[in-house]
């Protein structure tokens, strides 16, 4: 109910963007569906551009038009949702669709993640 309430807010002044960080963060999957169809209303009915931040590929498949992934703070590939799950060009992007569930066996730690930083 909470993230209804503060979206509910955001959307009072009839803004043409709408920021949503992580607008489904510990919700079971059902009240996860809820949300982001009142999000996608919400769009459509306000002609509203919605920017979601998300680690969630399934709910970025789901919904997305566009995607950017970021790595290390930067954008490494930008492109239509489609394109990016079915051919990602960046090998960040690449790794991060392939560490998905799935019953593979566990991947070694990506590379360089964060620059600087010892890989664990």
């Amino acid at each position: 109910m909470a993230q209804r309430v503060l979206i509910a807010g955001a959307v009072s002044l009839d803004p043409d963007l709408l920021i949503a960080d992580e607008p489904t963060t510990a919700l079971d999957v059902t009240v996860q569906a809820e949300v982001l169809d009142l999000l996608l209303d919400l769009r459509r009915e306000r002609d509203m551009t919605v920017l979601l931040v998300t680690h969630n590929f399934g709910v970025v498949a789901d919904i997305c038009d566009r995607v950017a992934v970021m790595r290390a703070g930067r954008i490494v590939e930008d492109r239509d949702a489609a394109g990016l799950f079915a051919s990602p060009e960046h090998p960040y992007t690449r790794a991060l669709l392939a560490a998905g569930p799935g019953g593979a066996p566990p991947r070694p730690p990506l590379a360089g993640v964060l620059p600087g930083k010892a890989q664990q």
